[in-house]
């Protein structure tokens, strides 16, 4: 059986607002799913200052001629390290912990990278609170990152990052 239907056309994204919770009960937010956030455009600007900073010049990212002629991604992408670079930039957009003296980035799990930022295009972030503990004198939580390229089927980027916050 063949599909007939006609292909979705991308809905509106309505961005949604900061969650801001207390650090005491940053763990009932767990299972729950914040954003999307504002949309971030890639700029073939912002993927030739990432590939100065990181020397990472490979010709599918700066050369925007040869990607446009030979890549299988119809043009220049952004790195994956850019992509993810993002999730410090989208996070405070999706949670603000109150009542803290500071976060501190403990590192991340599980980073993927399921499909390419296109240069040009508009990403934008959603995210679950996959889990919040008391460790070392804070509050540990693992936030799921999505960082979605707008009409895609399948994100770019999901990290779980695992932040600490102390009172």
């Amino acid at each position: 059986m063949s599909d007939t239907s006609s292909p979705t056309t991308p809905q509106p994204v309505s961005p949604q607002p900061v969650s801001k919770v207390a650090l005491g009960d940053l763990a009932s937010l767990v299972g729950t799913t914040l954003g999307p956030t504002d949309g971030v455009e890639i700029t073939q600007e912002r993927v030739n200052t990432f590939a100065d900073a990181t020397g990472d010049h490979q010709w599918i990212h700066v050369d925007v001629e040869r990607a446009n002629a030979e890549s299988p991604f119809g043009g220049p992408i952004a790195h994956g390290y850019l992509t993810l670079s993002l999730v410090n930039d989208l996070m405070p957009k999706m949670l603000e912990v109150t009542g803290t003296s500071m976060g501190v980035n403990v590192g991340v799990d599980k980073v993927r990278f399921p499909s390419p930022v296109p240069v040009g295009s508009v990403v934008r972030g959603t995210a679950e609170v996959m889990s919040v503990d008391e460790v070392g004198g804070g509050t540990q939580a693992v936030v799921r990152v999505s960082v979605t390229v707008d009409g895609a089927a399948k994100p770019s980027c999901v990290v779980d990052t695992v932040s600490r916050f102390f009172p």
